[in-house]
């Protein structure tokens, strides 16, 4: 009996300092990642006129998602105005040649700027649409979101100029995001 109640002893000490390592683990984990978060939170541009922004966007680039992951070409958004709404819709076409179309919608996050929205193709469900990038003609535009797993580069013709590309790649890289990652849509 008295062996026994070692072994639990031993058992008890044991899980103790197992539970202290892994609570130190967790907290050095959450607490570098609310450092990291903090210190390179996203910024987006100054101010978006929607009124410019609403109508035809090519996809010229993007992070890979998933749900975007059978589009194979031809990727467009339309967005329209309705009151404080804007529509989206998005095209694209499959490796086999069928198109298809995504209906939503985005509401504007931050009236001072109207460059955050969240934009939502399944309610209740909604993605963070941030413009961190936008040419002053309206002719591209970079969008992304804080957590930076999701990246679009929009452009209003199917291909970019190089001094273009050469912008967009500044953006990109000023925002923390690794260019390398994209991938170039085919028009």
């Amino acid at each position: 009996m008295v062996a026994a109640k070692g072994f639990a002893v031993r058992v008890f000490a044991a899980s103790y300092k197992d539970m202290i390592r892994v609570s130190v683990v967790m907290a050095a984990l959450l607490l570098g990642g609310w450092f990291r978060a903090s210190a390179a939170e996203l910024k987006t541009v100054d101010k978006v006129d929607l009124s410019r922004y609403a109508g035809k966007w090519y996809e010229v680039a993007r992070l890979p998602n998933w749900f975007e992951k059978k589009c194979d070409r031809d990727v467009t958004a339309e967005y329209t105005l309705e009151g404080n709404v804007v529509r989206v819709r998005n095209r694209c076409v499959k490796a086999d040649g069928t198109p298809t179309v995504s209906e939503g919608k985005a509401l504007v996050v931050d009236t001072a700027t109207h460059a955050k929205l969240k934009v939502t193709f399944f309610w209740p469900f909604y993605g963070k649409y941030w413009v961190i990038g936008l040419d002053p003609d309206y002719r591209w535009a970079v969008v992304g979101e804080p957590g930076r797993k999701y990246l679009w580069v929009l452009s209003r013709t199917p291909e970019l100029s190089r001094e273009d590309w050469a912008r967009v790649d500044r953006v990109i890289g000023e925002s923390g995001y690794q260019g390398s990652g994209l991938v170039r849509a085919g028009h």
